[in-house]
C-alpha cells in the first residue's frame, strides 16, 4: 500500500519518496563512475550511498617498470617505491591517464627528461581532468600505473631520478 512501510504501518509521506529503486540507481552510478560515495538531498531528505574501496593488495609494478636499474643505494631486495626520494604520489582519488586524450601521445615515457612543473599525467576526478606536475626536474625512471587505472590518494605513480 502507498504510504505504508515494510511493517504495514503508515509512514511519513516524505520518507516513502526514497525507495529501493533510487538507492539501487545510486549504487549503479557508483559502479559506473568508480566513485566510492555519492550523496543527494531532495526536499530536505538526504540519501548517501557509499562503499569501502577494495583493499589494496601488495604493490606489483606494471610490466614496463620491470627490469629497470635498482634504486640508488644498491639494494638487492625489492624496495618500496613510496620511500624513493623521487616518487610522485597521487594527490587524489581518481582515474590516472598518461595522455591528455585517448590516442594522444603520452605526456612522458620512461627515460623522458622533465622539468619541475611539466605535466606528467592527468587524474580524472568527478569529471574533471587534473594535471599532475613534476615536483622536480629529472628523468622518468619508472611509471607505476597503467593507463586508465583507478588510483588512490597517496599511491606512488612515478619515480623521477
Amino acid at each position: 500500500m502507498a504510504g505504508e512501510d515494510a511493517s504495514g504501518e503508515r509512514g511519513d509521506k516524505r520518507r516513502s519518496d526514497f525507495d529501493e529503486d533510487m538507492v539501487r540507481a545510486l549504487a549503479r552510478l557508483l559502479d559506473e563512475t568508480r566513485l566510492t560515495e555519492i550523496e543527494i538531498e531532495r526536499d530536505g531528505l538526504r540519501v548517501r550511498v557509499a562503499r569501502k574501496p577494495a583493499p589494496v593488495s601488495s604493490y606489483k609494478p606494471p610490466a614496463e617498470a620491470v627490469g629497470l636499474q635498482p634504486p640508488p643505494g644498491g639494494g638487492t631486495g625489492q624496495s618500496d617505491p613510496a620511500q624513493h626520494p623521487g616518487v610522485v604520489i597521487s594527490p587524489m582519488v581518481g582515474t590516472a591517464y598518461r595522455s591528455p586524450e585517448p590516442g594522444a601521445k603520452p605526456f612522458c615515457e620512461i627515460g623522458s627528461v622533465v622539468k619541475a612543473g611539466d605535466t606528467l599525467l592527468v587524474i580524472e576526478a568527478m569529471k574533471t581532468l587534473n594535471q599532475i606536475p613534476a615536483p622536480r626536474a629529472g628523468t622518468v625512471g619508472q611509471i607505476l600505473f597503467e593507463d586508465a587505472q583507478p588510483v588512490e590518494f597517496g599511491e606512488p605513480l612515478m619515480i623521477i631520478e
